[in-house]
């Protein structure tokens, strides 16, 4: 498979999941989110909820709707956002002892984002 077919796969994946958690965010209360057993929001106020959700939804359309719009640019550095706030929440998971599988998915998610933003800043740059 042509490397820039399973980039765009990847940032497909990526968009969609983090699309996701982010609406999650948006649209539910904290209590809400805890209920559902994610447990680390009884940290985080409602505004900080928010504004991860904010963050999640622009780094997701950030991975897909630039390059179809000319400004491939902007995949990688989306890329590299989601990277550290999702590194941002491996300390949290890390710090709530909740190592699987929380911490070994958002590791995941981490070598994820990274190896797009690698591929699109070098390689397979648009």
């Amino acid at each position: 498979m042509e490397p820039n077919t399973w980039l765009w796969i990847l940032a497909g994946f990526l968009a969609l999941l983090f699309l996701g958690t982010g609406v999650l965010k948006l649209t539910r209360t904290r209590e809400q989110i805890v209920a559902e057993g994610l447990t680390w929001a009884e940290d985080y106020s409602e505004r900080q909820l928010r504004a991860l959700g904010w963050a999640e939804v622009l780094g997701a359309v950030g991975l897909v709707v630039p390059p179809l719009v000319g400004l491939g640019v902007i995949t990688p550095v989306a890329a590299s956002c989601l990277a550290a706030l999702t590194v941002g929440a491996l300390v949290v998971h890390v710090r709530r002892g909740e190592l699987l599988p929380d911490a070994l998915r958002t590791i995941a998610l981490i070598v994820m984002c990274v190896v797009l933003a690698y591929w699109r800043f070098g390689p397979e740059a648009f």
